[in-house]
């Protein structure tokens, strides 16, 4: 998941977290992708496709082509021969998820640095945008939005294996996507038009962050699926839950 982080960081145009992911659960031949609700990054280039839902790994498929907010290829999955069954696909969604954490945790890090970037260079009024103080009141609500994503992150990454791996994905998916969002807002309202121009380098970072937000579950869900969770303990186990070393 650090070869993730640095993916999103490049915004690197791969579907790298979902073949990574897909020959960790079973042994396919050729590029593989996975598919979730039946649509697969890049499906119009793989070779097969894992269904996450069932497990099942089919062959000579046809497609739907479709895209993501950030033009990157979402293609839906018609038909295909079933080659072969993925043994244990219990983790695959926090997993998938976790993958967007890190991705989004490598654009949010490259988007500060261009956004600060910007403001020491570009001058409005005789001195420069860093200068100015709600400029500045912006790029510390970014850097603190970036820090508190790579914690979330790290911490799902290092749960990994672990009985607190549902609940620390749950956590930093919910705590990514929200950055995302807050971060991406402030990126753009710091470039002013030049960042919302298409030869920018900002929009590879903030259309990926908008895009990978959603994907694998937006934050309303895994906040319920960690509320039920909470909620399941009972009023008295709360702090524990928040506090232990298991979790």
């Amino acid at each position: 998941f650090g070869l993730l982080q640095v993916a999103g960081r490049h915004a690197v145009p791969l579907p790298l977290a979902e073949t990574l992911l897909a020959n960790r659960l079973c042994d396919i031949d050729g590029l593989a992708t996975i598919a979730t609700s039946g649509v697969a990054p890049w499906g119009r280039r793989a070779d097969a496709v894992l269904h996450a839902e069932t497990g099942t790994v089919v062959m000579d498929f046809d497609h739907a082509t479709g895209t993501n907010l950030a033009g990157e290829p979402r293609d839906r999955i018609l038909g295909g021969t079933e080659r072969a069954r993925a043994t244990d696909v219990a983790d695959v969604a926090e997993l998938l998820a976790l993958s967007r954490v890190a991705l989004m945790s490598g654009a949010l890090s490259r988007a500060l640095e261009l956004a600060i970037g910007y403001a020491m260079e570009r001058h409005q009024f005789g001195r420069p945008l860093s200068k100015f103080q709600a400029i500045q009141h912006n790029l510390a609500v970014l850097a603190g939005e970036t820090a508190a994503a790579q914690r979330a992150a790290d911490g799902a990454i290092e749960a990994l294996s672990t009985p607190r791996f549902a609940d620390q994905v749950a956590a930093a998916k919910s705590r990514v996507g929200e950055a995302a969002g807050i971060a991406a807002e402030i990126a753009h309202q710091v470039h002013g038009a030049m960042g919302f121009t298409h030869e920018h380098t900002l929009h590879h970072f903030t259309r990926r962050l908008w895009a990978w937000r959603d994907e694998h579950g937006a934050e309303s869900l895994w906040q319920a699926r960690l509320g039920r969770r909470i909620a399941a303990g009972g009023a008295d186990a709360v702090w524990e839950f928040i506090t232990s070393a298991d979790r």
